[in-house]
Formats: structure tokens, sequence, C-alpha cells
């Protein structure tokens, strides 16, 4: 299978959308510390998804 890194940044813009989608949707219906508890593992995986595209890139 050949490498497309065009592909791969693709579907890094659909997953990053995706998160933010879901961070706007918990600030607006969760409170306390679900909320944070919800942002920062959203934010855990945008970080995961961002560093393994990077490492895609970079082999």
């Amino acid at each position: 299978m050949e490498f497309d890194p065009a592909a791969l940044r693709r579907k890094l813009k659909w997953a990053m959308a995706a998160y933010a989608t879901l961070g706007v949707l918990a600030w607006l219906t969760l409170d306390g510390l679900l909320l944070y508890a919800v942002l920062l593992f959203l934010a855990a995986l945008a970080l995961r998804s961002w560093t393994a595209v990077r490492r895609e890139e970079l082999d």
C-alpha cells in the first residue's frame, strides 16, 4: 500500500473538525468537572491524532 500524505491530511482535518464540534457541544451542554474531563479527553485525542499524522509524514 502506497502512502498518500494528502489523504492523511484530509482525514486529520475531518477528525479535528469532529473533535471541535464535540467540544462545542460539550461546552454548551455540560458543566463542572464533567465538562473539563470531556474537554481534556477531546484535547488528548486531537493531540494523539496530530502526532500520529506527523509521525507518518516524517517516516
